[in-house]
């Protein structure tokens, strides 16, 4: 969708702030977190799209299309992980906000953020920071976010931003679609070309929507369908992250149409109430790895891609749990790569020894009783890379740090300095491993690899285990939800 009037002169911010905390991990998010991921002050932006400043990326491409000024202003994301110290949330929100200051009077602010931060005394981080940019520019400057899906979508969020847009895709492979629909979306009603109304409905579940199979696949391209036709703007579907115990948490639809909020009552319900008919369907069959490996064999086609889900960076996990790998070398499992581990002791020690070294290592379980025990290995080092990287989330660059290759008994272990989940097949890739002369492949990811390694999966099975994303939430020790919360039972 593009709403622009050309030769109107406009002023915007932009700023970010950005992380998925999950409340169950026992990992603390502080300053260091922000800045191993990415922190550039005001005006520091490097030359690139990073994937928590999409909203940055497209205002400074339609800046210069248009010839409007941009301030940008500090932008910061971590990986996810536990609660974010209140120390570094504070000293990064108030930056923003003094950056906000220094740019004087504006007519658009664009944030990118998640919508699930939290951090120690903030159980919405996105909220509070949308509050105080109100306070600062006043009720007529339009005020703008991108959020994950997987967000807690609050009304201070929805009360203090004229517009919020979610990525609709997950894996989330449309950062910048959705930041330009933001940026236009703002701009077009701050010069008075169309006027926002909104609903919001609460589908009082918990899921997470694979829109890589059906049947999430046809309601996303339906959605997509909708946005500029019929008075509808933008209609965002919040999954909900299930990992961040906050009142806030939970699948909600919103819907912005322009000046018709009966449409948008209406249109937000019957989304939502279909949500609602298909949950069941939405939720993927995870296995346990016996199980798991079982059926790659009945099936009997190669590679096969098994998701360590419970073990996700990405949804704030250690990335360093040896379940996996204890079965396959107690059963004999052959010819499979698993990755990545976060290990930067193992890393260490493999850098010293060098490539084709043979050492003893003890090899992940490292951060807690989620990871499991750490495992004792004889390895050889097969490659080693500096300052390694992967292809991340819409072709942004995601580290990985100093890394190694080992291969123990016929397993290939990525190990990793930088705790990420695994994105890119390149992940693996640039170690030289052929992975179509794998038979497994193991992925520390709930889903965000699936775009990349379903090109060249055979097949692709969900794995049960233990760790801090447990795919099994009835087991989650709530304390803060809102009930009813399907598929939890109300506590009594």
């Amino acid at each position: 969708m593009l709403f622009i009037t050309k030769g109107h002169d406009m002023k915007l911010f932009t700023a970010s702030l950005a992380t998925e905390t999950n409340t169950f991990s026992p990992i603390p998010t502080g300053f260091e977190a922000f800045k191993a991921r990415g922190y550039y002050p005001a005006g520091t932006h490097p030359d690139k799209m990073l994937q928590f400043t999409g909203p940055l990326w497209a205002a400074r491409q339609r800046a210069r299309e248009h010839g409007w000024t941009l301030v940008e202003g500090t932008t910061a994301g971590a990986v996810p992980a536990g609660l974010t110290t209140r120390k570094a949330y504070e000293t990064l929100r108030d930056e923003i906000l003094e950056d906000l200051r220094k740019a004087g009077p504006v007519d658009v602010v664009v944030l990118g953020l998640h919508g699930a931060m939290v951090a120690d005394g903030y159980d919405d981080c996105e909220g509070d920071l949308i509050t105080h940019v109100r306070s600062i520019v006043g009720p007529d400057v339009i005020i703008g976010a991108e959020l994950d899906p997987h967000c807690h979508m609050t009304e201070a969020m929805l009360e203090g931003a004229d517009f919020l847009v979610c990525f609709k895709e997950y894996p989330h492979t449309d950062i910048l679609e959705r930041a330009y629909d933001l940026v236009d979306l703002c701009t077009a009603a701050s010069q008075g070309r169309i006027q926002p109304t909104r609903s919001v409905f609460d589908c009082e579940m918990i899921s997470i929507m694979h829109t890589s199979r059906e049947p999430m696949r046809s309601f996303v391209d339906r959605l997509l369908a909708m946005e500029g036709k019929d008075g509808v703007l933008s209609v965002s579907i919040a999954h909900g992250f299930p990992w961040g115990d906050v009142p806030g948490m939970g699948t909600k639809v919103l819907v912005y149409t322009d000046n018709d909020p009966a449409r948008a009552n209406s249109l937000a319900e019957s989304l939502g109430r279909e949500l609602i008919g298909m949950r069941d369907a939405l939720q993927a069959d995870y296995l346990p790895i016996a199980e798991a490996l079982a059926k790659a064999e009945e099936k009997g086609v190669w590679p096969a891609v098994l998701a360590d889900s419970a073990d996700n960076a990405g949804g704030g996990a250690a990335s360093d749990s040896t379940f996996v790998l204890q079965h396959f070398l107690k059963h004999g499992v052959r010819d499979a790569v698993i990755g990545p581990v976060w290990d930067p002791v193992s890393v260490k020690l493999c850098l010293d020894a060098g490539e084709g070294a043979v050492l003893d290592l003890r090899v992940g379980g490292k951060v807690s009783p989620a990871s499991g025990d750490p495992v004792d290995v004889r390895c050889k080092v097969l490659a080693v890379r500096r300052d390694a990287y992967m292809t991340g989330l819409s072709n942004t660059p995601s580290s990985l740090g100093d890394s190694v290759a080992i291969e123990v008994d016929g397993v290939v272990m990525v190990l990793t300095t930088d705790r990420n989940q695994a994105i890119g097949t390149d992940l693996f890739t640039q170690f030289g491993i052929d992975l179509s002369t794998r038979k497994y492949i193991v992925v520390k990811s709930s889903q965000h690899f699936y775009a990349d390694f379903s090109k060249v999966a055979a097949q692709v099975i969900y794995l049960s285990t233990p760790g801090s994303v447990s795919p099994d939430i009835t087991t989650l020790p709530f304390r803060k939800i809102r009930y009813p919360k399907w598929p939890l039972v109300t506590p009594v």
